[in-house]
């Protein structure tokens, strides 16, 4: 047992941040992301949406500083009617934990975001129903 782990953060899940460097990218796939065939590396947090997992990751994992938008959310695909809510609630996360706040989001087109997610360190799969729910992020440097 450990003092200050968040306690949605699994032991395997805790292992793949401590292995993570500087510049590897997490991916945070929504319940329809085909995160098993797409990881290198696949973490399941099955009964955990984005929003909570992003919160608890970013308490032990600094953004990127050195790239303008270290976290990329899903674009809402064109003619889409969809209003994607859970990504105001992963904004108001990012907004929580760096002080870039909205400037560090960035927002990828569907197949560029599942081509940059084959080349991340590992998939993080949950069961977040909330539609283009997916985000990568990218690991800063611990100071």
């Amino acid at each position: 047992m450990l003092k200050g782990i968040p306690e949605i953060i699994s032991p395997e899940l805790l292992k793949i941040l401590d292995e993570m460097g500087h510049g590897d990218d997490l991916v945070i796939g929504d319940s329809n992301y085909p995160a098993a065939s797409n990881a290198k590396r696949l973490v399941r947090a099955d009964g955990h949406g984005v929003p909570e997992l992003l919160d608890a990751i970013l308490s032990l994992f600094p953004l990127d500083t050195f790239v303008a938008e270290p976290v990329s959310l899903m674009q809402v695909v064109k003619g889409d009617p969809t209003v994607p809510e859970v990504q105001e609630r992963i904004r108001a996360v990012v907004r929580k934990h760096d002080p870039r706040g909205d400037a560090a989001i960035g927002m990828i087109e569907r197949f560029e975001f599942y081509e940059k997610a084959k080349q991340a360190y590992a998939i993080l799969a949950t069961t977040e129903h909330g539609a283009y729910g997916c985000m990568i992020i990218k690991k800063g440097v611990i100071h």
